[in-house]
C-alpha cells in the first residue's frame, strides 16, 4: 500500500508545483488532485479488502483490478501514439506550413506559443518560398486572437510579411486545421488566377491545385506533444503529404500536457476527428 500512497502524494507534489509555475488556471492542472484522491481511495480499499477479505466478492476485487488496468493500457497506448508523432522526420521542402496557436496572455504569446513561433522563425529562415498559416482565434480572456499574436510576433523578429497568411476563426485544433486548409486552397486559387492573367491562354491547360491538395506539401508545427493528433485530424481530413515540426516543450509542464493530450487524442477519436 505504500507505493499507492507514495504515488499520490507525487501528484499532489506535482500539483502544487503546477500551481506555483503556472497559476491555479493552468489546463488540466486539476486532473492531478482528482488522481491523487482517487490513488488514496485505492489505498483504503486494499486495506479494508486485506482485513475483510472473505466479505468481498471475488468478481468485485477482480472488476476494480481490470477497471484500473483497462484504464492504465488505454492511456500508454495513446502516449505510445503521442511518441510516434515527436519521432516524425520534418520534410524542409514545404508549400504551407501551419502554425498551431496556443493561450495568448493579454497581446503576448505564453511560453508555449513562444516555443511554437522560435521554431517557426527558424524554419522561416531556412525555407523563404514556404507560407506559414498562423491558425488560432480569439479567446474570451484573450485581448488579441491567437493568430494576430503570432503575426506581430512573426514580424518583429523578421519575418517577412510577404510570407504569412492569418486563420482567426478556429477555437480548437480541429477548426485550426479545418480553416487553415480553407486559407491554403484560397491562396493556391488565387495563385493560378494571377498565373491565367499573365500567361493567358497557355494557362489554360496548366494543373490547377483548386480544392485538391494532393500536390501540396502541407507541414504542421505544433508543440512535440500535440503533433499526432494534430497529422492525424488533417489526414482524417483529406490531407495525404502532410508533415510534423515538433517545438519543444518545458520538462516541468511535459506530465501534464501529456496525460492531457492522451485525453483529447481519446475524445477526438470518440467524435470521428481522427
Amino acid at each position: 500500500m505504500n507505493w499507492i500512497l507514495e504515488a499520490a502524494g507525487l501528484c499532489l507534489l506535482y500539483y502544487g508545483a503546477l500551481v506555483a509555475f503556472t497559476g491555479f488556471s493552468f489546463s488540466f492542472s486539476l486532473f492531478w488532485l482528482l488522481c491523487a484522491a482517487v490513488l488514496g481511495l485505492f489505498a483504503v480499499g486494499r486495506r479494508y479488502y486485506a482485513g475483510h477479505r472473505e466479505q468481498i466478492p471475488v468478481w468485485a476485487a477482480v472488476a476494480a483490478v481490470t477497471a484500473a488496468g483497462a484504464v492504465l493500457a488505454v492511456l500508454l497506448t495513446a502516449a505510445a501514439l503521442i511518441g510516434t508523432g515527436i519521432l516524425t522526420a520534418t520534410k524542409n521542402s514545404m508549400d504551407y506550413v501551419i502554425v498551431l496557436g496556443a493561450k495568448v496572455e493579454g497581446r503576448e504569446p505564453s511560453r508555449t506559443l513562444k516555443k511554437r513561433l522560435d521554431q517557426a522563425i527558424e524554419y522561416a529562415e531556412r525555407n523563404p518560398n514556404t507560407f506559414l498559416v498562423l491558425s488560432g482565434g480569439k479567446g474570451e480572456d484573450e485581448e488579441i486572437s491567437e493568430a494576430q499574436a503570432m503575426y506581430e510576433y512573426l514580424r518583429f523578429n523578421g519575418v517577412p510579411e510577404n510570407q504569412l497568411l492569418l486563420e482567426m476563426r478556429s477555437t480548437n485544433t480541429v477548426e485550426n486545421i479545418q480553416y487553415s486548409l480553407e486559407a491554403i486552397r484560397k491562396q493556391e486559387n488565387w495563385k493560378d488566377s494571377v498565373f491565367r492573367q499573365i500567361f493567358g491562354d497557355v494557362a489554360q491547360n496548366a494543373y490547377s491545385p483548386g480544392d485538391d491538395l494532393d500536390s501540396i506539401h502541407i507541414g504542421i508545427l505544433t508543440s512535440d506533444f500535440h503533433l499526432f493528433r494534430a497529422k492525424a485530424i488533417a489526414r482524417k481530413q483529406g490531407v495525404k503529404n502532410v508533415y510534423g515540426i515538433a517545438a519543444p516543450t518545458d520538462i516541468g509542464l511535459a506530465p501534464n500536457l501529456w496525460i492531457r493530450e492522451c485525453f483529447a487524442i481519446l475524445k477526438d477519436k470518440f467524435m470521428g476527428n481522427i
